[in-house]
């Protein structure tokens, strides 16, 4: 969260059924995106959004039947071209709420270049990007997020890719907040609130887990068994640690990397565990990039450090180059290389 945007009940006060909507939800049963998308639809209300100002654009994949099932104003638009709808749809009404549902195939792949200019543009809207590293509506191939050595349809023998890490990916191409959650933890709507509060592009990875095509990818951290020794949910201010607060993380002056330390009786002040700065760039890069296995994952508020957006720069840029001329449509038609034709066609 920033103090540019602040949360505020702006909108009609509204109950989560008000934004369910009367279509059949169709995911495979025990997918994530049911959880998702109770997340939001419990979100909703409390940042006092208004259902006739919210507009949800997705692509194409199984989490881009999200417009349908929210009681809002939506756009299933095409593959990867999410970004480009909903910059128009923003700077046609600057006003309105946008939010962009997409997954790691749809964002990363077909609409990589899409999602990187939206990123440095900065365009004031929420990006949910649904990760569960395969592509499931197309029955099981490999996708840009996928692990070296996963088998799939279209790699039989085991991917060779290294995958992308979309949370550097969006570091790498701009976006001023970065955020992380899980599909069914109770902290994700904690993630979207802030993303909200956020002026700019919140861009939020959420695991999703594909129980048909890659099932329990992610359960060495999501694992209840596992969540504390594998999950580290940040807070602005507040030191890293895990495990219960037993175990921390500690930035090494030497070699610029974090390192697991103990914490002692609660003394993470003697363990030197680093307190999270959410406007620190180069912490963020070296959290969403920590090796997986012997670090926790980043979660929660990685990065938010607000900057101007790009739909309110256009508007200044028009209201300045339209100040003190008078709309002539027929003027702007005869300007520049017109001419009058005074003969007759000649007869075919």
């Amino acid at each position: 969260m920033n103090a540019i945007t602040p949360i505020s009940p702006a909108g009609p006060a509204t109950s989560p059924k008000d934004w369910e909507t009367d279509q059949e939800v169709r995911w495979c049963p025990g997918c994530g995106d049911y959880a998702v998308l109770k997340a939001v639809q419990r979100t909703m209300p409390e940042i006092g959004a208004d259902p006739a100002k919210t507009v949800f654009v997705s692509g194409i994949g199984c989490s881009s039947r999200f417009p349908y099932y929210m009681e809002t104003y939506g756009f299933h638009t095409i593959h990867g071209r999410a970004p480009a709808v909903a910059t128009g749809v923003k700077l046609a009404n600057p006003e309105l709420d946008v939010w962009i549902i997409t997954g790691d195939g749809d964002a990363l792949s077909i609409g990589g270049n899409h999602t990187m200019h939206l990123f440095r543009r900065n365009l004031d809207c929420q990006v949910l990007l649904f990760n569960n590293e395969i592509y499931g509506l197309t029955k099981g191939q490999y996708s840009p997020t996928s692990r070296v050595g996963t088998r799939s349809p279209s790699t039989p023998f085991g991917s060779v890719d290294t995958p992308a890490n979309p949370c550097a990916f969006a570091l790498g191409a701009g976006a001023r907040f970065v955020g992380r959650g899980i599909d069914v933890h109770k902290r994700l709507p904690e993630v979207l609130k802030a993303a909200y509060a956020h002026k700019g592009t919140g861009f939020v990875e959420i695991y999703q887990n594909c129980i048909v095509y890659n099932d329990d990818v992610f359960a060495p951290f999501t694992d209840k068994a596992n969540a504390a020794t594998g999950q580290l949910w940040l807070a602005n201010g507040e030191p890293m640690l895990f495990d219960g607060g037993k175990k921390g993380l500690k930035l090494d002056r030497d070699t610029l990397a974090f390192a697991v330390v103990e914490v002692i009786d609660g003394n993470w002040q003697g363990a030197g565990v680093q307190v999270h700065d959410v406007t620190n760039r180069q912490l963020a890069h070296m959290l969403v990039e920590l090796p997986s296995g012997a670090f926790p994952v980043a979660l929660g508020v990685i990065y938010d450090n607000p900057a101007p957006t790009f739909e309110s720069a256009v508007v200044a840029q028009n209201e300045a180059a339209a100040k003190g001329k008078k709309p002539d449509l027929a003027a702007l038609i005869a300007k520049g290389q017109t001419w009058m034709v005074d003969k007759e066609p000649h007869v075919i």
